[in-house]
Order: C-alpha cells, then sequence, then structure tokens
C-alpha cells in the first residue's frame, strides 16, 4: 500500500488530493446536500474540518472530476458541471478596527474580480461589488453561480469583547451579504459556515430559505470522524500506532475515543470524533492535548470564573436547545458559547431535554486546567508541581499524604482569591482531582438521603468526601454515615473509604481530615 500523508494544517482538498493525503469519504454527504437543497448553513466548533468541507465543495462544483476518482460521489455523479465558484472565507485576519474589516472585504472581492472583472461600484461598496460579481460571472460562464462562505462570524468573534466595534462590523457584513437575497435566479448553490449562531437574525435575516443543518441528524457527521469511520478507512495508520507503542490496535482505538471521541451535535448523532486531534495523534503516534492547544480560550476561562455556573457543574448541566443554541450576542450564561465552541456537547437526550457535559478527556482536563489559576491566584508551574506530587501519591494508595498536598496548596492561595466560602473547597477540590486522576470525579453526588460533597471512583475504590467549614472533620465522617451515602455503593466489589474534612476559615485551608 502506497503511504499517505497525514493532512496536517491542509485545508484544500486540491492539494489533499494532489499528495495522497489521507481524507476520511464525506462525498456522500456532498453529493445529497448538492442535490436536495440550494441555502444551507452549518456550525462546527474550530479545527473540525469545516475549510476542508468548504473548499471539497468547491471542486464539486467546479467541475474537478480527477479529483474525485476512487470516492464514493464518483460512483453517483454523472454530469459533472461546472459552475463559477465564489469561495470567500472570512478568517484570513484578524478584525480589531473597523478598518481591518474593510481591507479583508476588499481583499475577497479583488481576488474575485480578477477572474471576473469590476463593476463600477466605489470599492468600499462591497455588498454592491458582491452583487456585481454574481452577476458577471452568471453572464459570463451561462452557468448559475455557487456562492461558499467560510467561517462567517470570525470577525464577529474577534470583537465581541467590544460592543461598539462589534455592531459595527455586523452592520459591515449583513451589508455585504444583502445582495444573496435577491440573486436567486442566479444562484445554484450557497454554503455558509460558522463557529456560532450569530445572528443569521442579524445578517441573513432577509434569507429565510437558509436551511440550518447544524442539529440535523443526516448531516451529523458531515465534519468530523466517527468510530465506523476510524477503523474502517484509517486501520493502516492505527496498526502502526500499536505497533510503535507495543500495544493492541483495539487499545489504540479504545485509548483515542476516550481521549478524543464523544462529540454528538444531534439528537441521533454518532460519537464524533475531533479530527484535528485525531490526526495528529496518530502523526505523532502520541495521546496529546492538541485542539486546546490551538487556541488558549482565555476568554471563555475568564467568562465562566465571572458566572453563577461552577466548572463541576458542567459535567453533566441539563438544557433545553435553546438555552446552547441561542445567538452568541443575547447569551445570558456561558452555555451557549461552552457549547458552540465546542467545549461542552451533547451527552444525552429526552423530551427536548438535553444533558451537555465535556466532550471527551482532551477537552475536560484541558479546559479545567485553564480554569484553576482563576480560582487559585496560583501560577501554572506551582499548580503543575503539585499535581505531580498528588498523582504520585494517589498511585501509591497514600491518601494521607494527598490530604496533605492538599492543606499545602490551599494555604498557597492568595486572601484575595474568590470568596472562600465551602463552594469555593469544593470547586479547587474538583480541579485538582479531575487534573491529577483519570478516575471519576463528581461533586455534590446524589443519593437518598442526600448529597454526598465529592465522589472518587477508581478501578477499585470509591472515595466519599465530606466537607466541613468550621466545624469538624469528625462531624463530616459521622454526616457520610448518618444519611447513608455509602449504602448504594455497598452492594458491590470495591472497596469504600470515607474522608471527612474540615477547612478553617481564619488559616483558608485544611485543618484536619477523618479517614476511615
Amino acid at each position: 500500500m502506497q503511504e499517505r500523508y497525514f493532512p496536517i494544517g491542509i485545508q484544500s482538498f486540491e492539494q489533499l488530493r494532489k499528495y495522497n493525503a489521507i481524507y476520511v469519504d464525506k462525498t456522500a454527504l456532498i453529493y445529497r446536500l448538492a442535490s436536495t437543497g440550494k441555502y444551507y448553513f452549518l456550525s462546527r466548533p474550530r479545527r473540525f474540518g469545516k475549510s476542508l468541507l468548504i473548499s471539497t465543495l468547491a471542486a464539486y462544483f467546479e467541475g474537478r472530476k480527477d479529483l474525485f476518482e476512487g470516492l464514493k460521489i464518483a460512483e453517483l455523479e454523472k454530469d459533472w458541471v461546472k459552475y463559477p465558484v465564489l469561495h470567500i472565507s472570512l478568517s484570513l485576519t484578524r478584525v480589531s478596527a473597523i478598518e481591518d474589516l474593510d481591507c479583508l472585504l476588499d481583499n475577497v472581492l479583488a481576488r474575485l474580480e480578477r477572474v471576473y472583472g469590476r463593476g463600477e461600484s466605489e470599492r468600499s461598496q462591497y455588498g454592491l461589488r458582491l452583487g456585481d460579481l454574481i452577476e458577471r460571472a452568471n453572464e459570463q460562464t451561462k452557468q448559475n453561480v455557487v456562492v461558499l462562505i467560510d467561517e462567517y462570524d470570525a470577525p464577529l468573534l474577534d470583537t465581541m469583547h467590544d460592543k461598539k466595534l462589534f455592531t459595527e462590523v455586523r452592520q459591515q457584513l449583513r451589508k455585504f451579504f444583502s445582495p444573496i437575497k435577491d440573486m436567486d435566479g442566479k444562484l445554484r448553490f450557497v454554503f455558509i459556515t460558522g463557529i456560532s449562531k450569530f445572528s443569521q437574525l442579524s445578517i441573513f435575516s432577509e434569507l429565510n430559505n437558509l436551511k440550518t443543518i447544524t442539529m440535523n441528524d443526516e448531516y451529523a457527521a458531515i465534519c468530523g470522524i466517527t468510530k465506523e469511520e476510524l477503523v474502517e478507512q484509517l486501520e493502516p495508520e492505527i496498526e502502526v500506532m500499536a505497533e510503535k507503542l507495543g500495544i493492541s490496535p483495539k487499545t489504540v482505538v479504545q485509548r483515542l475515543r476516550k481521549k478524543y471521541d464523544g462529540y454528538h451535535f444531534t439528537d441521533n448523532s454518532p460519537d464524533i470524533f475531533n479530527p484535528f486531534s485525531l490526526l495528529n495523534s496518530l502523526s505523532d503516534k502520541n495521546f496529546k492535548n492538541y485542539w486546546y492547544s490551538t487556541g488558549t480560550p482565555t476568554h471563555v476561562t475568564e467568562m465562566l470564573a465571572n458566572y453563577t455556573i461552577r466548572p463541576e457543574e458542567l459535567e453533566g448541566f441539563p438544557a433545553g436547545e435553546m438555552d446552547f443554541f441561542v445567538p452568541f450576542e443575547f447569551a445570558e450564561t456561558p452555555i451557549p458559547i461552552l457549547y458552540q465552541s465546542g467545549y461542552l456537547t451533547i451527552k444525552s437526550s429526552k423530551r427536548n431535554i438535553y444533558t451537555l457535559g465535556f466532550p471527551n478527556e482532551e477537552v475536560r482536563v484541558s479546559f479545567i486546567k485553564g480554569l484553576m489559576p482563576y480560582y487559585t491566584k496560583t501560577s501554572a508551574s506551582q499548580n503543575n508541581s503539585f499535581i505531580v506530587r498528588l498523582i504520585d501519591a494517589l498511585d501509591n494508595g497514600d491518601v494521607d499524604k494527598a490530604m496533605m498536598l492538599m492543606r499545602s496548596f490551599f494555604s498557597s492561595i492568595p486572601y484575595d482569591a474568590e470568596k472562600q466560602d465551602e463552594n469555593h473547597y469544593k470547586t479547587v477540590f474538583y480541579l485538582v482531582f479531575t487534573l491529577a486522576t483519570e478516575y471519576c470525579v463528581r461533586t455534590e453526588e446524589r443519593s437518598a438521603a442526600g448529597r454526598c460533597d465529592a465522589l472518587i471512583e477508581t478501578e477499585d475504590t470509591i472515595y466519599l468526601f465530606e466537607f466541613k467549614l468550621d466545624g469538624t472533620a469528625e462531624e463530616a465522617l459521622k454526616q457520610i454515615d448518618d444519611k447513608g451515602y455509602a449504602i448504594q455503593y455497598e452492594a458491590g466489589d470495591k472497596k469504600i473509604v470515607k474522608i471527612g474534612v474540615n477547612f478553617e476559615k481564619d488559616k483558608r485551608t485544611i485543618e484536619r481530615w477523618v479517614i476511615r
């Protein structure tokens, strides 16, 4: 078998095929899109293959039959008509002033005008220039025009923090896209992608026939890679990785799923891998954090720290569809931004009520690591050093040493950190143990008699924690027994360890703990 290249950083379908790079075949879905509709909108998180999808659509509508040999669409498409394609990407530069957007739009249009010519419109009349382009492309080719808009919301995401600039950018984009609504007779296909649901309401409001396929079961896997696609189309790469690491291909798949799988974009969506992380992992033959490290979500972590929603609640957050799909500019909680940006995903749904949570280990651990400094006011290097020592204690089953390390860590948190009530200590506890272990960590764990403050479940042990603030560790331990928090686990075969912990408010740390 000829060696295949990993398409790391390649967003051009033509380049991907030219260099025999790995391509997970989505062309049957592309054929279905082109055959059954005309105006589409799709939102997906960053690094999920939206740009490659747009590039593939462009190659298809340009009639590049040679690029699709061996793919499913080659069996489905018979005509291969060549259409004029206006491919517009709005993520080419960062927008920090309205002049940046002007330069971006002028550049995008000038490139297309070199192909189809320039009309009489002023350079700054971007909407009129787009309309002229559609007209000239239609007249010159005698074919209806395909308009593909990639990352339409990139300028909006860049300016979210500045309300005045955000409004100016939104108004400019609305004028830019407005000609599309009047060109129906000259258009063959329109496809728009973005991260968020920013206002179709305010930017594409006139396009009332725009079909949103973001939560359409039929197109759930149009971006990303399913488990079936992984094992069927990437089997050679899995085997090479297994040989390099000295483990079985089955184990490789299991570890890849735990690390990078778990996205669900519809009610009946298959499990979907983040393609950027998955392909990087197979290429490096390692299990690192890739997706999160490509864009530090400082604004997201800062935002969450300012809301009443605590990070431990994100492990199973109940929400209606409009709670997580409301346009960003109308969001009253961080949930829409966390979901649409890819930090949360649908874990289950029942009767239009969804449970959201972190999609996989990469996102969960990386996101929590990013939150730590906002709750502890300690540096990343301090946190990392502490975590290494804590992991060592837990690996050796030394709960006393782990608690001593926790006491020392709490003592290092500055006095001006977040309000240090019992909830604050629970949150820091959750953040620390989520980073330090690969096991299940839950807070406010329900039982028939109430809620245990925290639970850590390992392969052979269940640790039940109860916290008191200016009480006693004995009182905390007694509450575990009095409330029967352990009863639901006693029928199992795991050892149960109960730990009562008392925090001393004046000293701002753990005063004492009792283990039984």
